[in-house]
């Protein structure tokens, strides 16, 4: 199992691009849900790629225990590294069981084939991600919100022990989006690595154990969810147009907030 997982002064542009992320440094422990949050276009589904080893760096590194991930082959870091992407292409008719099958390719002997406990993986996943009655049909058949049920349950198949999951909430209505965070932050206290990209800042602040704040390619900060969901740290990033609060059980809140008051109705 990995314990930790670093991101050190990772730099990155795309081809005749301006530059897109700027020396970032994270890191990741074991046990831990991290929500990577900031505006549209601040790099956060870029730094999420990187640490996947996805992109090739300009500079920089991503440490598993401290081994460069770069080092690894991809079935190497299949084991290790789980990946929820925010768009898939397009899938056809590949069936639900043989996709969720697929995030398990690293751990399939390719001259035994699958054995029951690949069989068990893909129905508990598709369980956890409550889309057990897309597991007959072709992906093809699938609303938006059930094919990404279908698409986190893939990763949670893989039973990495690192888990980068970008914007998992999409398409979702509120009841399946809080049954993925729920499932994310019980993989997390189970001991796996978990990072989430999200703009469902209210979500984070309730599964995460911490959040990290992305700007403009700069990670800004990173810390407590009651230590960074604050005006004073937020505002400086979204803007003025946002509302602070508490629920009643004392998870703190924040919502946009209309540049002028509404007027009364009637």
């Amino acid at each position: 199992m990995v314990n930790q997982l670093v991101a050190r002064d990772v730099c990155f542009a795309y081809a005749n691009g301006p530059r897109v992320l700027h020396d970032v440094n994270l890191e990741l422990a074991r046990g831990e849900l991290v929500s990577l949050v900031g505006p549209n276009g601040s790099g956060k589904s870029t730094l999420l790629r990187a640490i996947a080893g996805l992109v090739e760096l300009d500079r920089g590194d991503v440490l598993l225990d401290g081994r460069p991930l770069r080092a690894a082959s991809p079935r190497e870091r299949a084991l290790d590294v789980a990946v929820v992407p925010q768009f898939l292409p397009s899938l056809f008719d590949v069936r639900v069981e043989d996709f969720v099958l697929g995030g398990r390719y690293a751990r399939i002997d390719r001259w035994v084939g699958p054995k029951s406990s690949d069989r068990e993986a893909i129905e508990s996943s598709l369980a956890a991600c409550d889309a057990i009655e897309c597991r007959g049909r072709a992906m093809s058949e699938l609303s938006g919100g059930q094919r990404q049920r279908v698409v986190v349950a893939r990763a949670v198949a893989q039973e990495a022990a690192v888990l980068l999951v970008d914007e998992p909430t999409t398409s979702l209505d509120p009841d399946h989006q809080v049954t993925i965070f729920e499932l994310l932050a019980r993989l997390a206290s189970e001991g796996r690595i978990v990072l989430v990209v999200t703009h469902e800042l209210n979500l984070a602040a309730q599964f995460s154990t911490a959040l990290a704040v992305l700007h403009e390619g700069r990670l800004v900060a990173r810390g407590s969810v009651d230590a960074l969901m604050r005006r004073e740290v937020l505002s400086s990033v979204y803007g003025e147009r946002l509302h602070f609060g508490r629920t009643d059980d004392g998870c703190p809140f924040v919502v946009p907030r209309a540049r002028l008051a509404r007027r009364p109705q009637g």
